[in-house]
């Protein structure tokens, strides 16, 4: 989303996400780059205090940073802060930084295209019928004239199927069991 934010690989092949229009967040550097531990390098980090399990991997999926990101910019982590001077603000004057977020809001809203839809809950999952869709049934298709290639050594349609083992009383056994109750 041009204006909004920007992903990109670093140059060690990393993710790199980057705000186009900075914000005012502890965790946003001055110019616009994100500062959170799963877009960092992989491994343990001694200085910071991050495990390897909360940095960068490769098996990471778009919808796992994603959530991180946002979970990120509604509880700031001011403990180790890319914008300190954001932190400090919002430890110690939290009202003075929240009308900085504030300006932020509305400065933002500039790059929303003026024929945007904000979706909402019922509108985000709702999907909209094709009219020329074909929905197409069991029913409709020729089953009968489909071969998948059965064994030629299964029974044909005459032949009855007999037990692999002759004399076989289990059917007989079975009707006397039906009859008694099951012991637990």
């Amino acid at each position: 989303m041009e204006g909004v934010a920007k992903r990109r690989a670093g140059a060690n092949g990393l993710p790199d996400f980057k705000f186009i229009r900075p914000l005012y967040h502890p965790n946003i550097y001055p110019d616009g780059r994100l500062c959170i531990s799963i877009l960092h390098p992989p491994g343990d980090d001694e200085m910071s205090g991050e495990t390897a399990a909360e940095r960068w991997s490769p098996v990471q999926r778009v919808e796992t940073v994603l959530i991180s990101i946002l979970s990120l910019l509604d509880d700031a982590e001011v403990s180790s802060p890319a914008n300190v001077d954001a932190g400090v603000m919002l430890r110690n004057k939290p009202e003075q930084y929240k009308e900085m977020v504030k300006k932020d809001l509305e400065l933002s809203k500039a790059d929303i295209p003026t024929d945007f839809v904000m979706p909402t809950h019922e509108t985000a999952w709702k999907k909209e019928k094709d009219e020329g869709e074909f929905d197409m049934s069991w029913e409709d298709s020729d089953a009968e004239s489909l071969d998948f290639g059965g064994s030629e050594s299964d029974p044909d349609e005459d032949q009855e199927m007999d037990s692999d083992f002759e004399g076989d009383d289990d059917d007989a056994e079975d009707d006397e069991d039906a009859d008694t109750p099951m012991k637990r």
